[in-house]
């Protein structure tokens, strides 16, 4: 449990503040629409399901605002490199950005399923205040249609013939909320684990919907099919004199017909200044995707492995992180994240590329053609990772699944380059253990003489014995692999470090995408 703290509140911390904002700007929207006086006259037609709409609207815009931040790759890098000064526990926060990302996302469905449920209810009780006539207040309302200047309507629904389907697929709010709502459907669902594993392709389209979300969720707000009275129609029309005397309005009374206004349109205040800044990393990634890009070797090793090692100008990696990479002829818009193979000492960049799907098997076949030239590649980054604080800690225990050994053949090629141009002593005291020659025979992905050795280890075996040799060492285990991975190796994190700061303490990096 200390370590689990120790490694993840500044997570609960972030997560109890975005909640609890969400809680309040949920409750606060809510009593402004359930009480105040502004939209006494609209809650007579439409009752709570006013504030239900208006309050989950809130909650979307704000979540809106934060959807599109955790994936500014270049916002994070410069985070990760401004706080390197920092401690690694606050540091390594920035790992968790899909999470959060994906966090953000299901709450803006919760508010949507809200939203619509809501409005949905308002227009039913819209058209059937229409078709009342049995002269109350709610059929009143609905029967002030413009006169001459005035604004007096309440009700979007101008005739009792008008039905709902057709006010929803007419009006501005009800298009434009379909568009959002089947936009987002389509994102969510083809963001699963699945669609992302086995059909990339639909997951990398499909998700640029969110274009789509945001050009209609700035505009869903500019009909004003939501009104509230105003400021004027309120001082001389006070709902707690007037409603009452609704009958005599403007005959026999001091009470006039109130005058109503559309709210308006607020969305786009939350959204613009992280749709500027969204717009402002794509242009920075296209400007470096156009930098010419020299292939200087393609390695096809076995079991469908390419090493592609290449030179950019400007180019400047650190260990473990990671690019992306863009091959006009196999799809012009698709870029794929590929973890940086080679070391930061090495005259090149390298990545290793895994027959693993469409896109993957096509680039590969394209390199395989001895006789036609080399496809041009685009590249972006680099992006940093959890790896690049692994020489941050004391001992690093570096677990790699399948292909996810890639991010750790960048440091181990590091460490061996630092041996090398050590002095003498630290080489005498550190050979031993490391035994990083080249040699002939060596790893296809890492280029060392151990062999990565595949298999499922018996990781209480492995901890109990790293602790046991680092009775009062902090050790990095970093990751990059499955999530069951995950989840067993975070469980032996936490179980075999000491309660005592003093002694051997387990922090859990995992590699993200």
């Amino acid at each position: 449990m200390g370590n689990w703290v120790v490694n993840h509140w500044f997570s609960a911390v972030v997560l109890v503040l975005w909640l609890g904002l969400n809680v309040f700007l949920f409750a606060f929207a809510f009593l402004t629409f359930e009480k105040s006086d502004k939209y006494y006259y609209t809650r007579e037609i439409t009752g709570s399901s006013l504030a239900w709409a208006r309050a989950s609207a809130r909650c979307l815009n704000f979540n809106s605002l934060l959807i599109l931040l955790p994936v500014c790759r270049n916002l994070l890098s410069f985070l990760r490199g401004s706080c390197s000064c920092c401690r690694r526990t606050l540091r390594k926060q920035l790992d968790h950005n899909l999470t959060f990302h994906k966090l953000v996302a299901y709450m803006i469905c919760l508010h949507t399923v809200i939203h619509i449920a809501a409005h949905l209810f308002n227009f039913e009780r819209y058209n059937r205040s229409c078709k009342a006539n049995d002269g109350s207040l709610a059929f009143t309302l609905s029967t002030l249609y413009p006169h001459e200047n005035e604004s007096p309507w309440l009700n979007p629904f101008p005739s009792p013939n008008m039905t709902v389907e057709h006010l929803t697929f007419t009006s501005i709010a009800g298009l434009t909320g379909v568009i959002i709502t089947l936009a987002l459907i389509l994102m969510v669902t083809s963001a699963t684990e699945f669609i992302r594993r086995c059909y990339f392709e639909v997951f990398w389209y499909t998700h640029h919907l969110f274009v789509i979300y945001f050009i209609g969720l700035v505009i869903h707000g500019i009909g004003g099919i939501v009104r509230g009275q105003t400021e004027d129609s309120m001082k001389k029309n006070p709902p707690s004199k007037c409603a009452q005397v609704y009958e005599k309005w403007g005959e026999h009374s001091h009470c006039t017909r109130p005058q109503f206004e559309g709210l308006p349109a607020e969305s786009w205040k939350w959204v613009l200044a992280p749709v500027i800044f969204y717009i402002f990393e794509r242009l920075l990634r296209f400007y470096r995707s156009q930098q010419k890009v020299v292939i200087t070797k393609a390695i096809l090793h076995p079991s469908k492995v390419l090493e592609l090692q290449m030179n950019k100008c400007g180019f400047r990696m650190e260990v473990g992180q990671y690019i992306f990479v863009n091959c006009p002829s196999v799809s012009p818009l698709e870029w794929h994240p590929f973890t940086l193979t080679s070391a930061p000492e090495e005259p090149f960049f390298s990545i290793h590329i895994r027959a693993a799907g469409d896109w993957t098997e096509t680039l590969i076949r394209a390199f395989e053609q001895q006789n036609s030239p080399m496809p041009r590649l685009e590249v972006d980054g680099p992006f940093g990772t959890a790896s690049e604080d692994v020489f941050q800690y004391e001992v690093a225990m570096l677990v790699g699944a399948g292909i996810g050994v890639t991010p750790f053949a960048s440091i181990l090629k590091s460490i061996w380059y630092k041996f090398r141009h050590a002095d003498h002593t630290l080489k005498t005291k550190t050979a031993g253990h490391a035994a990083l020659h080249f040699d002939k025979s060596t790893d296809i992905v890492t280029g060392l003489k151990q062999k990565t050795s595949f298999g499922r280890p018996m990781w209480d075996n492995e901890f109990s014995a790293v602790a046991a040799v680092h009775p009062r060492s902090v050790v990095g285990v970093f990751l990059c692999g499955p999530q069951t991975l995950a989840k067993s190796l975070r469980k032996c994190c936490n179980h075999y470090s000491s309660l005592d700061p003093r002694r051997v303490q387990f922090y859990f990096n995992k590699e993200n995408f």
